[in-house]
């Protein structure tokens, strides 16, 4: 598999800083799961802040701050441990399940195995959305996307960074072609009208920093339908 599109520096470098939100964060995760050259990004850019940690003078801190932290870390979602390949992993004596199943046999990616998937509904002509729950943001909107076979979805833009991981079937727009291991980062000044390729259906992985803003007579008309 040959990734073409991936994350802005700014992108790895925010999510290297733990300054993504929840939902964008599992998207980048997942992409950095499948991609070899972008964790090596990531890495980078944790050193280079490393560096800059080691190089400030120490400052005082409040009284049990250290024991607060610690605290903080114990109750964690539901005491699973993400690396940066993206993998969960079960808290120690957990049992082990096999991964949910997507459409035509996909396998859940491994960094959104800890976050509950949603039935699949109704998201607008030729699209069926999952939404998936995140432990540490349940009110988050992470969706899981399964769009048909030629279809064109809306012409629209955003009002903030939109991303979206393709984990099967591809899909073109006036900016490229995106297939599996790609992800799209697309800004809140892009208006694009994303067409999936005739040979099958696509999944992808989805969240905003914002909304979408339809721009077409169509996207308009089913827009209050939709919660996207």
């Amino acid at each position: 598999m040959t990734i073409r599109h991936h994350p802005s520096d700014e992108t790895l470098l925010r999510y290297a800083a733990g300054r993504l939100a929840p939902a964008p964060g599992r998207v980048v995760a997942t992409h950095l799961h499948g991609c070899p050259a972008c964790r090596e990004r990531v890495r980078v850019f944790e050193a280079v802040g490393g560096a800059v940690l080691d190089g400030m003078s120490p400052v005082p801190v409040v009284p049990h701050a250290l024991a607060r932290a610690l605290a903080a870390i114990d109750a964690g979602p539901a005491g699973r441990a993400t690396s940066l390949e993206g993998s969960s992993t079960p808290a120690h004596g957990a049992a082990r399940t096999a991964p949910p199943l997507l459409p035509d046999g996909i396998v859940l990616p491994a960094p959104l195995r800890d976050c509950a998937m949603g039935p699949w509904r109704w998201a607008g002509f030729g699209v069926r959305a999952s939404a998936l729950t995140l432990p540490e943001d349940p009110k988050a909107s992470l969706l899981l996307l399964r769009v048909a076979p030629g279809r064109r979805l809306p012409e629209h833009g955003h009002s903030g960074l939109e991303f979206t991981q393709i984990l099967s079937g591809s899909f073109s727009d006036a900016f490229g072609r995106y297939q599996p291991g790609d992800l799209t980062e697309m800004g809140a000044e892009v208006e694009h009208q994303p067409v999936v390729d005739p040979d099958g259906p696509c999944i992808c992985l989805t969240a905003l920093e914002g909304g979408v803003l339809f721009t077409g007579s169509i996207g308009r008309l089913i827009q209050p339908f939709l919660r996207l």
